[in-house]
């Protein structure tokens, strides 16, 4: 195993963001002056084993090549779907000419808080590793399981039903002892990244981060503590929260 590999950074960046809600691509929201995405490639510029960035975008992208980075920055054209854009990523940079043993580091455009300290952290973990490593966090709130109840509600006067509402209770409390909320960058070696994301295409499996592509082949993914500074923007609220962290921060 290759404890030394050369490292190579990926932003994945091809997404709406629907769930966010706003008429701009969700990477370009703008905080303290900047887009999401130039402070995320700023936090990869900051670790030790980063030297250029990856950013793999929408066809129809017209931003991203106009902004400037703090890193040298190749392009690569995403799919409709996350895993599709990570393999776009993966095909450029493995015909770049990189071995398989080398590392991958994946991250959120929309993780612009990430410490650095923790970038550094996950990499070198992913070097001891035959497959990789992830920055995530445990969970410290109660999590509840729900199921979704109908009621009709009647009108008190003449007993007539004037609308059905579907809400959801809880159904039971779940363990959480050994729950974890996966963040990024999630880092791991190329020709294992390969492996399983041609995995994902046979069987037409849906993931929703790198790390769920191993799992479905028993491949440990070694779990490495990140501060939870490191939120995404979802929705909007989010983007009060990650200012203040990023203020805090600097």
């Amino acid at each position: 195993m290759n404890t030394t590999p050369h490292i190579h950074a990926m932003i994945v960046a091809a997404g709406r963001g629907s769930r966010f809600g706003a008429s701009v691509a969700k990477q370009y929201t703008m905080l303290q002056g900047r887009t999401l995405l130039q402070h995320s490639v700023a936090r990869l510029a900051c670790s030790d084993y980063v030297d250029k960035c990856l950013l793999v975008i929408a066809a129809d992208d017209t931003t991203a090549q106009t902004l400037d980075f703090a890193l040298p920055i190749d392009y690569a054209i995403g799919g409709a779907e996350r895993w599709q854009s990570v393999q776009a990523g993966v095909e450029a940079i493995s015909h770049s000419g990189a071995d398989d043993s080398d590392l991958v580091l994946i991250h959120d455009a929309a993780r612009p808080a990430v410490p650095s300290n923790d970038i550094n952290q996950v990499i070198e973990a992913a070097m001891t590793e035959p497959y990789g490593a992830i920055l995530a966090t445990p969970v410290a709130d109660t999590l509840k399981e729900s199921y979704v109840y109908s009621t009709a509600q009647s009108e008190l006067t003449n007993e007539t039903i004037i609308s059905n509402h579907a809400h959801s209770y809880a159904k039971r409390t779940i363990d959480r002892s050994n729950m974890w909320q996966a963040q990024t960058p999630q880092v791991f070696r190329l020709g294992e990244l390969k492996r399983v994301l041609a995995y994902v295409l046979t069987h037409n499996l849906s993931i929703t981060d790198e790390a769920s592509a191993f799992e479905y082949l028993d491949f440990p993914i070694r779990l490495v503590t990140g501060s939870r500074q490191n939120i995404k923007l979802t929705y909007p609220d989010d983007a009060i929260l990650l200012a203040a962290i990023l203020t805090a921060q600097s």
